[in-house]
């Protein structure tokens, strides 16, 4: 865990990282400051911050599993201790955690954050093969079962893209009269599939270009 002590600049605004650490391979927290802010400002970002950590961010996950042995959802496979509902519901824990490298520009790929999630438990030798098909989004999506879903042994499993598990944001005020200012606190908690870091930037990066069409000249418009 990194720790640091928070120090305020009184002239130039900046932004810091305060606090670091990974709990496990699944849960990653930093908390962060913004400062000096006016009056209002901290609120401002703080709650655009959030919504754009929550709700912005793409994620990766498997979203639909095939086997050609599989007949129903609710059936069993021998040689397998768990229902193959039960192995798509662990399908779904994989798929919470899986990091796209191609977000950092390089050659598309995916690597399992945590590799010790629990798929299935084998009681004896068997060959199985069960295809997956990965994702990447943003938010949740739930899967629709319909009944020609299954007929070619394909099982859609609800996706929860969201790298980011949780976002809060705080504010401390300091100072006296019309010399108020603020100091902004951010906590960020990630699946693992990127830092808190990471998530920070690329929420930042969202909002700016949400915003920035507002900031560019355009011709009269006549309505």
């Amino acid at each position: 865990m990194v720790r640091e002590k928070v120090t305020v600049s009184t002239r130039t605004l900046q932004w810091k990282c305060v606090e670091s650490r990974v709990d496990n391979k699944r849960l990653c927290y930093g908390r962060f400051i913004l400062s000096p802010l006016i009056k209002g400002q901290a609120d401002t970002i703080g709650i655009a911050m959030r919504r754009a950590l929550l709700g912005e961010i793409e994620g990766t996950c498997i979203t639909r599993a095939k086997s050609e042995k599989i007949p129903h959802e609710y059936s069993t496979i021998v040689g397998i201790q768990e229902s193959v509902h039960e192995i798509l519901m662990n399908l779904k824990e994989i798929g919470s955690w899986i990091c796209n490298c191609s977000r950092h520009h390089s050659p598309p790929s995916v690597e399992i954050v945590d590799n010790t999630q629990h798929i299935a438990r084998l009681t004896e030798p068997i060959d199985l093969c069960i295809g997956l098909q990965i994702e990447r989004n943003r938010g949740y999506r739930y899967s629709i079962k319909r009944p020609n879903n299954f007929q070619d042994g394909s099982y859609p499993i609800d996706a929860v893209f969201m790298p980011v598990r949780n976002a809060n944001h705080s504010i401390h005020s300091y100072g006296n009269g019309n010399e108020r200012q603020e100091i902004l606190f951010l906590e960020i908690w990630t699946n693992g599939s990127l830092t808190p870091k990471e998530a920070l930037h690329e929420a930042s990066r969202n909002l700016i270009d949400l915003f920035i069409l507002f900031s560019m000249r355009k011709k009269k418009l006549y309505i």
